[in-house]
């Protein structure tokens, strides 16, 4: 009997599905004032933080729940959407206003948002494929690379 060697595609819910889901998620820390909905990620999981924007043609702030890591003073994301094609809004935002706000279980920092690239992107990436297995297969759904982007932290105004 043949045996099929071809990687199988990752099975995505709906797309109606996951913008409900980010919807009840930001509606859940929305309700409780952001005492729910924000983790921190641990040896074997990612965390969530609010990351806050200014929006590139609006100069209105945006905000957004997404995953993370840590990576030293730094953290870390994936810029997707949803796995589906084009960049997240938030990312675009981040490209056109670097300085940003993230908001984090033991409170907010300040950051500056820059794609990882080169060395540094690997490690990243090898870093989160520790947690997400799937994840060169989820990264092939797209038609272009996802960026991986590091917020660093940048000092208050005024310091």
């Amino acid at each position: 009997m043949p045996v099929d060697n071809r990687a199988k595609k990752p099975k995505l819910p709906p797309r109606w599905f996951i913008r409900l889901a980010w919807s009840v998620h930001r509606g859940i820390y929305r309700v409780f004032r952001g005492r729910v909905g924000l983790w921190r990620p641990r040896a074997d999981r990612w965390g969530t933080l609010r990351l806050t924007t200014v929006g590139r043609r609006s100069g209105q702030q945006r905000a957004v729940i997404v995953a993370y890591l840590e990576d030293g003073p730094n953290l870390f994301t994936l810029a997707m959407n949803g796995w589906g094609e084009g960049e997240p809004a938030w990312w675009l935002n981040l490209q056109a206003h670097p300085e940003a706000t993230v908001d984090l279980v033991d409170g907010q920092r300040l950051v500056r948002g820059r794609a990882a690239t080169g060395d540094e992107r690997s490690r990243l990436w090898a870093r989160w494929r520790e947690i997400e297995a799937d994840l060169d297969a989820h990264a092939a759904l797209r038609s272009s690379e996802t960026a991986l982007v590091v917020l660093e932290p940048r000092p208050a105004p005024g310091s």
